[in-house]
Formats: C-alpha cells, sequence, structure tokens
C-alpha cells in the first residue's frame, strides 16, 4: 500500500510539472500528508540520492547527466517544499488544537481523568505489592473520585438547556418559587435562569439563535462532525475521509446552504471562549475553514 501511494504522488508531483499553479496544489497537499513525520534537510539528500542511484542503475548509459540534473532539482524542490509546509504550517495547527481544547474543554478534562484514572492504578498496584496494606483505602479513594466526577458530569447534563429557558436542576420547592417568580416577572426572570455557555458546541447553539441562523438544519451536521474534523487536521488521510462522509450527509438535506454562515458562527463561538485570542487564532481558523 505505501508502494502504491508512493508510485501515486510521483505520478501526480510529474503529472503537474508544465502546471505551476497545479504543481504547487499538488506538492502543498502531500506536504500536509508528511506533516506527522520530521522532514529535514539531511533526510531529503539521502532520500533524492537513493532515487537518483536507483535511476541511474536501472537506466544505465541512458540515464544522461541532464537527466540527472533534472532529477535532482525535482526533487530538491518537493522536499524543500515539504519542509516550508511543515515549518510555515505546523503553527497554526498547534494555534488550533490548544485553542480547540479551551473551547471544547473536553480534551483537557479528558487527559486529566485518565491521568487521575493512571494513579490511582498505580497507587492501588504499590499498595498490593507493598503488602496489601492501606490498599483497600486507596482504592476506595478512587472510586471515590470516579464517583464525584460522574456526578459532577451528570449535574451538568442536567442543567444544560434551551439558551431561553430555566434550569433543569431545580428541586420541587424551587421549580415551585421559579414558576412562580416567573409568572411574576416574565422576561426578567427568563434572564436571569439562563445558563451561561461553557464549551463550542452550547456556545454555537446560542450564538446561532442570536445571529437568526437557529432554523438552519443542516449546521447540526457540520457541528456534529466539526470535532473529529479539528481533532484530525494533520492527519490528511482521516480528515478527507470525514470531509467526504459530511459531504454525504450535506447532500441529503433539501435547501441552501451557506457555508460562510457557519464560519460566522464558528468564530464568534471561538473568540467568546479562548481568552487568548488573537490574529493568529484568527488567521489559522481562517485558513483550517477554508481550506
Amino acid at each position: 500500500i505505501m508502494a502504491m501511494r508512493f508510485m501515486n504522488g510521483l505520478n501526480q508531483i510529474i503529472s503537474s510539472l508544465t502546471d505551476p499553479k497545479g504543481l504547487k496544489v499538488v506538492v502543498e497537499t502531500l506536504g500536509f500528508q508528511h506533516l506527522d513525520l520530521e522532514v529535514t534537510i539531511p533526510r531529503v539528500i539521502i532520500f533524492r540520492d537513493a532515487i537518483v542511484d536507483l535511476l541511474q542503475v536501472e537506466l544505465a548509459t541512458r540515464f544522461t547527466p541532464k537527466a540527472k540534473d533534472g532529477w535532482m532539482t525535482f526533487l530538491n524542490y518537493v522536499g524543500g517544499s515539504y519542509i516550508y509546509v511543515r515549518v510555515k504550517f505546523s503553527e497554526r495547527l498547534k494555534t488550533i488544537s490548544a485553542s480547540w481544547a479551551q473551547a471544547t474543554k473536553k480534551a483537557v478534562d479528558e487527559v486529566a481523568l485518565a491521568e487521575d484514572e493512571g494513579k490511582d492504578g498505580e497507587e492501588a498496584q504499590g499498595g498490593e505489592e507493598g503488602g496489601g496494606s492501606g490498599s483497600a483505602e486507596e482504592q476506595a479513594a478512587g472510586a471515590g473520585k470516579g464517583l464525584e466526577a460522574a456526578a459532577a458530569e451528570k449535574k451538568r447534563r442536567k442543567t444544560t438547556k434551551s439558551w431561553f429557558g430555566g434550569s433543569k436542576a431545580s428541586s420541587g420547592k424551587e421549580g415551585a418559587a421559579d414558576a412562580s417568580e416567573v409568572a411574576g416577572s416574565g422576561d426578567k426572570a427568563d434572564f436571569q435562569n439562563t445558563s451561561v455557555p461553557t464549551t463550542y458546541d452550547e456556545m454555537f447553539l446560542f450564538n446561532s439563535a442570536v445571529m437568526g441562523f437557529g432554523n438552519h438544519i443542516w449546521m447540526n451536521e457540520v457541528l456534529a462532525s466539526f470535532d473529529t474534523i479539528v481533532t484530525n487536521v494533520s492527519n490528511s488521510y482521516r480528515l478527507q475521509e470525514e470531509c467526504d462522509v459530511l459531504s454525504l450527509r450535506l447532500a441529503k438535506y433539501k435547501g441552501n446552504i451557506n457555508l460562510p454562515e457557519y464560519k460566522a458562527v464558528m468564530l464568534a463561538s471561538l473568540r467568546s471562549l479562548c481568552k487568548d485570542w488573537g490574529s493568529q487564532h484568527e488567521v489559522a481558523w481562517s485558513w483550517l475553514w477554508e481550506n
């Protein structure tokens, strides 16, 4: 499979040599596919010499000095392009990943929870290896942390409601008091009971309603796939698959789809959630959406 991918990529580059614009697109695309590899000048030289030596052995006298010079120049250009893409766009990818973790809060919480579970497991194992002293207490502490996390998550889900409604986590007496207060104060009580969006999905739904896009159902399809697209932005094959799946879902939608509307709501939501939002974030996220 890797050999087939290599030959297909090489064939695409050679076929586009007469079209500078097309060649740039092909080389940049292949450069993104190599973002997970550390492409350096010494490695490009090794790869270039290996290909040239192979051609020289296979073609013998037919591989003229002019042909050799052409292949050397060609492979130098491709390798330099890979390095340029890695240096220029790696910073944007880091900006996107950091701001997305801050906006969703999911990545940071999951990592912290995994680390806590790992520490609890190591402590429990260490207690057993040390003679079993205190192992029951450590396991109980770990179980307590797990229950607290589950309870906090359950409470958060219960309190999440429409941005123009009240909270679901009220007890019977509090619910009756809230109902009488709403009856007495009207819109003021609705505003006071409004939950503040804290994650990207919540903020996106809030902003889409405020900006008048609440009835655009196709945005929900993009929103459902957006997390997977962002988290796999450096994996070009997976990113292409996710975009293809999203395209198939949007193709079933009957109505007008104006993608810049999603971009406007997306940027507004990210600006509200990312404390250190700046020009680099604006450029990085606009580049992600447009490309």
